[in-house]
């Protein structure tokens, strides 16, 4: 799995603002580069993966620990 050249903790932000600040990031990465980003909003997993689906990027992996979820985004 490929390793993240960025990270952006948007831990305690709500819906839009983990997905807006994921989009910032990624406007100034290159195409092949990897974005992490780390939420508490539960409504974060929909958004992301609604996002990749519809986005020039690439949702690689997300997972769940206690209450923050991870997401691994290529940007394509």
């Amino acid at each position: 799995m490929k390793q993240a050249d960025k990270v952006v903790d948007t831990s305690g932000l709500i819906c839009p603002l983990p997905l807006l600040k994921a989009k910032e990031q990624l406007k100034q990465m290159q195409r092949g580069q990897v974005l992490e980003v780390i939420c508490t909003d539960p409504s974060s997993i929909i958004d992301f993966k609604v996002f990749t689906e519809v986005s020039a990027n690439k949702l690689l992996a997300s997972h769940q620990q206690q209450d923050k979820y991870f997401f691994l985004i290529e940007k394509l």
